[in-house]
Order: structure tokens, then sequence, then C-alpha cells
């Protein structure tokens, strides 16, 4: 049995993640940590849960919690694991952050686009990008993973195949993204009201998203040099999901099998 703990399960990303994790016959989630509920019943925050889990929500006490679990989860706010992760704890746990704070390998950009400053970039380099679709191998034997954000999961993996064949010249991609409000995260801001988003649609962080240096990395070593996109995400009246569409100019003259078999 693995012994999971979550630090911020009551989010939209940490309830989902706990939604995923109790339809595991292999998974006992022994820590619901939330700071914003601390000794509140955790199906009282979400009460579709009230016959699954009788637990209170816990702190975020990182180090109490690497004594208890085999791997923790953090979905927080951007900065908070890295001010939390150590190397006693990554001795002891694997850990699976649901935040930016090591996904992007250059911690000049990480602080340039979060405005943040890195609370423990030593641990940068060995994290693992966690898309199992590229990085399989590594993720099974990462002891720090780096979950990937939404934005750069559905853009990635939309042109991934193109770019690493070398068919489509990705300093040509334009992504167009539409997103669900949700990605927003729980906490109540203008924007994300009802009324603002009902019967609505809006382009946003148009040029400054930071999913784009993240998007731009990855990219980079699928093609094997520096790229640049244009990268725009929209917020449409939805609870969830994420369309994405690009667009780049081919390399050659490929044909529909072509495309189609880098995809296969």
């Amino acid at each position: 049995m693995i012994k999971v703990g979550i630090i911020g399960s009551t989010g939209y990303a940490g309830g989902e993640l706990v939604r995923l994790l109790l339809q595991r016959e292999d998974v006992e989630i022994k820590w619901y940590g939330s700071r914003s509920y601390i000794g509140q019943d955790y199906a009282s925050v979400y009460a579709n849960m009230f016959q699954l889990v009788d637990e209170n929500c816990m702190d975020d006490n990182m180090k109490e919690l690497a004594g208890l679990v085999d791997v923790v989860f953090t979905a927080t706010p951007q900065g908070l694991c890295a001010s939390l992760v150590d190397e006693e704890i990554l001795s002891k746990v694997k850990v699976i952050d649901l935040s930016a704070d090591f996904r992007i390998k250059d911690v000049g950009v990480y602080e340039q686009w979060y405005k943040l400053k890195h609370a423990s970039p030593q641990f940068i380099g060995e994290a693992v990008y966690g898309l199992p679709e590229v990085n399989r191998d590594l993720v099974k034997s990462a002891r720090l993973i780096a979950n990937p954000g939404c934005f750069p999961t559905c853009s990635f993996l939309s042109v991934y195949p193109l770019v690493k064949e070398g068919l489509i010249d990705p300093n040509t991609l334009i992504i167009d993204a539409k997103s669900g409000t949700s990605g927003a995260g729980r906490g109540a801001k203008v924007d994300s009201l009802y009324c603002e988003v009902n019967e609505n649609i809006k382009a946003y962080g148009v040029g400054v998203h930071r999913h784009t240096p993240e998007i731009e990395e990855q990219l980079s070593y699928a093609a094997g040099k520096p790229v640049t996109v244009s990268f725009t995400p929209h917020l449409v009246p939805m609870n969830r999901g994420i369309l994405v569409t690009a667009y780049a100019s081919l390399t050659g003259n490929a044909s529909e099998e072509e495309l189609r078999a880098a995809y296969e």
C-alpha cells in the first residue's frame, strides 16, 4: 500500500487529486493538508466526499508528513513547495509538486516570470518534468517531480511529434488556448465570478502569461534548439478543460500521411 500525503488538498487541483487517488486500491491517503481549513472535516469542504473521506484537514508541516508517508503531493501556490522541501525530506519521500517551482530549469527565468525568489534552487537540476509521454522512465526513479502546467501539457503534446521530427518550424508556432474557469484556482477573484465569465470570452495574459517559458523550454528540448512561440490564453464560460489550436509552417512538403505517422 502506497501511503500518500497531500498539502493543499482543498483547492481545485488538490480536490481532483483526492478524487483520483481514492479510486486506487493501492493508495491510502494519510494526510489531507489545507492551511485554510485546519481541523475541519474534509467532507465539509467537498460534500461529495461525505461517504468517502472521514478525516480532518491538517496543516502543511512537510517534515512531520515525510515521516508518515511514501509520497507527498503539494497542490499549492507557487513558492510554497520550494520553501518547504529540503534534503532531509527528499531522503525520505518522493515529492510531486503541482506548482511551477521546479518545472523551469533556468532559475532566472522562473524568478522573472513568477516574480518570486526561488527558495531551493539546488534541487532544480534533479527535478524531473513529470510528463510521462516524454519522461516516463525518469519519472519512475525521481525523488522530486515537477507536475507540468495545464496549458503547457496541452500545448506541448499537441505539437511535440511534429517538432521532434522536424516537420514544422517551431519558431512560427502560434498557440491559441481556451480554458475553463477552475484553472484560476478556488480563491475568490472578481474576474472569475459567474457574472463576469458567463456568456463571455476574453484573452488574458497576452504576451506575459507565465506558462509561456515552460512551453518554450520543453519545445526547445524537443527541437534541439531554442524555440520562441506566440501563446495567447483565453477564458471561456465552462468549469474545466482546455482546447488548444496550434498553427505552424511546415519545413518541407510533408504529406498528410507523414504527419499522421509522426503522431502515431
